[in-house]
């Protein structure tokens, strides 16, 4: 079921602007909100869900501002919360920065959004490229085109028509983000792979692109057992994917969104050996001072290289005059974080370096705290994916018949990468 109207509220609960699809809610109704979620604050029990009546609100907060929708029909609630959060996606791309300030300078051009966004309570057009082709600001002026763009009423509604380049190029990159908890005693308590495939485009007309993985499922259907493959889970998909075609045969076929996009993500809860591997050896001598003996190893093949890694490593938050021994990289003191910072710019596969810490501590010991933060790493290794996930060809189809340059990237880098201490 649909929303009723859409609230956006200051910090008080003042209505700075708001829009009535249904007619079905009274809009008075807002002054409410406020008063109710004012008391379930102060009783600890803030839901983004707020019934009074026969009214519900749902409402996420962005900054100094609340969006709030009103029904009073079984509505979906994904949906409702989906849309407030593309509000905020589409006024950002607008505006650069969403606050009262934006809202107050902006009235014309956000009812015209909201008019374009929402019809009626349920989404219309939410992508922001395509509302940009009819709906754009000079300066303070608001200018409409004559008619909608091609996209608003046909099939393909991220996509206009008549796009043209001097140069066809598509460029993709597989981007993977691993997530790691190591406990104090090496063992992995956790480990997953987190990807995304982004793209951007430049391609004339209206291409049709397929995209080959070695997806294991593929390579199963079409007998190719003994090649290396990789099992996707949790894969979601852009608008332009055609689902049914990848659940039939597990083909990625698509109509592209023009310039940057996320094509799909995907997550592979899959047992990782650290990439980059830290033991630490840590000598508290009471009253006086505390040592660190850091030692990072970077386990992935030699050919490969670590860039721009980070190693940050929690210190007593009385802790003073540090000194800093290193074989590599640079060290140093991070007071408002209570951290030491090691910086590698550089770090080839295969490796092991070593870095020595040294801190004061006053005379008078500062009470010892519940547990010690846990060190974290950063960093980003470029041609290359941790799943092993090969783009097997990307092919790009166009009734005019130019020629496209495709061009793949690998990048993997650290996610919630954490290593606990004694």
């Amino acid at each position: 079921m649909s929303l009723s109207a859409v609230f956006i509220l200051d910090m008080k609960g003042k209505v700075l602007i708001s829009r009535n699809y249904r007619g079905d809610v009274d809009m008075s109704v807002i002054d409410k909100f406020m008063p109710i979620l004012m008391d379930m604050e102060e009783e600890g029990q803030v839901s983004p869900i707020v019934v009074h009546g026969e009214t519900t609100f749902m409402f996420i907060q962005y900054n100094n501002l609340y969006l709030v929708s009103t029904t009073r029909k079984n509505a979906n609630v994904c949906m409702v919360f989906t849309i407030l959060h593309k509000l905020v996606e589409v006024f950002l791309e607008y505006f650069k920065e969403l606050e009262e300030e934006s809202i107050r300078d902006n009235f014309v051009l956000i009812y015209e959004l909201l008019d374009e966004l929402i019809d009626f309570g349920y989404p219309q057009t939410t992508d922001s490229k395509i509302l940009q082709e009819y709906i754009t600001q000079e300066g303070q002026r608001l200018e409409i085109a004559p008619r909608p763009p091609m996209a608003v009423t046909n099939a393909v509604s991220w996509r206009s028509e008549g796009i043209k380049y001097r140069k066809n190029e598509v460029f993709l990159d597989v981007v993977e983000s691993v997530n790691l908890l190591v406990s104090a005693n090496g063992n992995v308590l956790r480990s997953e792979i987190v990807g995304a495939v982004k793209m951007r485009v430049f391609l004339s007309g209206m291409p049709e692109l397929r995209l080959g993985l070695n997806d294991k499922i593929l390579f199963e259907n079409t007998g190719r057992t003994k090649s290396k493959s990789v099992e996707l889970e949790d894969v979601k998909f852009h608008q332009c994917v055609r689902l049914s075609r990848f659940e039939n045969d597990r083909t990625i076929s698509f109509i592209p969104p023009d310039g940057e996009f996320e094509l799909m993500s995907y997550r592979l809860n899959t047992h990782v050996k650290p990439l980059i591997w830290i033991e630490s050896v840590i000598e508290r001598h009471s009253h006086s001072r505390v040592e660190y003996m850091i030692k990072a190893k970077s386990q992935f093949k030699r050919r490969s290289t670590a860039n721009n890694v980070e190693i940050i490593i929690p210190v007593p938050s009385d802790a003073d005059s540090p000194k800093f021994k290193t074989t590599i990289g640079s060290c140093k003191y991070i007071p408002e974080m209570s951290a030491v910072l090691w910086n590698v710019k550089s770090f080839p596969g295969g490796k092991e370096y070593l870095m020595r810490a040294h801190f004061s501590l006053p005379s008078v010991e500062a009470e010892k705290k519940e547990g010690t933060p846990p060190i974290q790493c950063r960093f980003e290794i470029p041609y290359f994916t941790t799943s092993g996930i090969q783009v097997r060809y990307l092919k790009i189809i166009e009734k005019s018949g130019y020629q496209a340059l495709p061009w793949v990237r690998y990048i993997t880098q650290n996610g919630d990468y954490q290593i606990r201490t004694h």
